[in-house]
């Protein structure tokens, strides 16, 4: 279990390393959107060699390291009220016969015909900035947080933060922007802020909870026609092809102060580290980026990028000191682009949904309560909330869930801890029907099923 630290604005944590994962993505390559889903075709260029595939080896106890991490914390403007933020892919996407928004320029776009099939043309640090800043957006978000007051008792308080983000596409009504989960863990309410400054309400549209990615949404016909002409979509390049030492970009809303660029290198890669959000869920990162390009407050929500101007990584994480309490400088880390690839493109397919009114508000009808990693770790349960009682003749009754059933997804969101279950429902309205994903114990394994439940009416299960 992750161990906090509190620090005037300011929350650390302590991370640990675990195993690694990866998935691959070809390269220089743009994604087109539609109620289908995403396709991925590649920008027209000579032909190259073909890469070979390399075999992954497990991790070592001589790679494994112990460190403690502070997730990129967001600014908060009350003390304790911190949050997180972070940035991802690049997707291009049409759904109609033309694009409204164009794609980030890269250096390679702008070489000689002679020098485009060089893989290795590199732009300067001013170039890359100059051409990544319009697909990168400001979030900032408000949430509730209940603290102890000077009478002993708890009182809720509004909570401001805010993050960064990367546009990745749009769809007839939405634009799309890329985030961490922990950017947006909790919000009320968010914004985005644009390069122009231009600030429009957005909504999210998915979580992905064991990944700790994120997609919101704003509506198109809410962004002025000015800021519509100067944003751009990302474009997404092959993490999978960076080595040490090769030099990389970092962009991001640091302290909240608008975007900031840093430069770095590449240090390691298949970094696995173990991190906590603010309801205490802990999940497990793995297969990373670590670079020492500065990651400062607020840039887990910033982009990193290749000399060519792609995005190739999320930036999530930040070391602040080792195990033995020594202090440690320039050890950041962010999510392979080839990684979040999948998790982004089953987002951005999602329904875009709002809260619903009081009156319309829905119930499941069961107590639960969280399982922890290290429950999981230790006993092989299921990550999720596990059913504790099943209200009689409830909605879950209804559909056939049982006690000692765990929630592990409702609707096609990841479901981790109870907490956000309940405010994955405030985007439910009583009657609406939604497939409940439960994990079932079976003489000693546990065997998914999935559950049609239609959800009940909170008010009516006031007043019983």
């Amino acid at each position: 279990m992750s161990e906090e630290y509190f620090n005037n604005d300011n929350i650390e944590r302590q991370q640990e390393n675990t195993e690694n994962a990866e998935n691959a993505a070809p390269e220089g390559q743009t994604f087109n959107y539609s109620e289908q889903g995403m396709d991925q075709n590649k920008k027209e260029e000579k032909p190259k060699k073909e890469k070979k595939v390399k075999e992954r080896k497990p991790m070592t106890a001589g790679r494994r390291w112990a460190s403690v991490v502070a997730m990129a914390l967001v600014f908060g403007l009350v003390a304790g009220g911190t949050m997180f933020g972070v940035n991802t892919a690049a997707e291009h996407l049409t759904g109609r016969d033309k694009a409204q928004i164009g794609q980030t320029q890269t250096t390679s776009a702008n070489a000689d015909a002679s020098d485009a099939s060089d893989s290795g043309t590199q732009g300067t640090v001013a170039e890359v900035a100059q051409n990544a800043m319009p697909s990168l957006v400001t979030i900032s978000t408000m949430s509730v947080e209940e603290m102890r007051n000077f009478f002993g008792g708890t009182q809720q308080y509004e909570v401001e933060g805010a993050g960064t983000g990367v546009i990745v596409g749009e769809n007839d009504t939405e634009l799309l922007i890329a985030t961490n989960y922990h950017v947006v863990e909790g919000a009320r309410s968010l914004s985005v802020g644009f390069i122009d400054e231009e600030s429009v309400e957005a909504e999210v549209k998915g979580t992905d909870v064991d990944n700790d990615l994120a997609v919101v949404s704003v509506k198109l016909a809410d962004i002025p026609d000015d800021t519509m002409n100067q944003i751009k979509i990302a474009t997404i390049g092959d993490s999978d092809d960076m080595k040490l030492g090769d030099q990389v970009v970092a962009i991001g809303n640091a302290l909240g102060y608008g975007q900031s660029v840093t430069s770095g290198y590449i240090s390691a890669l298949d970094r696995d580290l173990t991190l906590s959000y603010e309801d205490g869920t802990t999940i497990d990162s793995t297969g990373l980026i670590q670079t020492d390009a500065a990651i400062n407050s607020g840039n887990s929500g910033g982009a990193l990028l290749n000399m060519k101007g792609e995005l190739i990584g999320i930036n999530e994480a930040k070391s602040s000191s080792a195990s033995n309490g020594a202090s440690v400088d320039n050890i950041g880390f962010a999510i392979p682009i080839d990684k979040a690839q999948s998790s982004l493109q089953d987002m951005m397919n999602q329904k875009t949904r709002e809260k619903v009114d009081e009156d319309q508000a829905s119930y499941l009808g069961i107590q639960g309560s969280d399982v922890s990693a290290e429950v999981s770790e230790l006993y092989g349960v299921p990550s999720g909330v596990v059913v504790a009682d099943v209200v009689k003749d409830g909605p879950a009754a209804n559909a056939g869930m049982q006690k000692g059933d765990i929630i592990t997804e409702l609707d096609g969101r990841t479901i981790s801890s109870m907490s956000q279950l309940q405010q994955t429902l405030q985007y439910y309205a009583a009657g609406e029907k939604v497939d409940v994903v439960v994990q079932r114990s079976d003489n000693g394994a546990y065997q998914e099923k999935t559950l049609s439940v239609t959800l009940g009416s909170a008010a009516d299960m006031q007043n019983q």
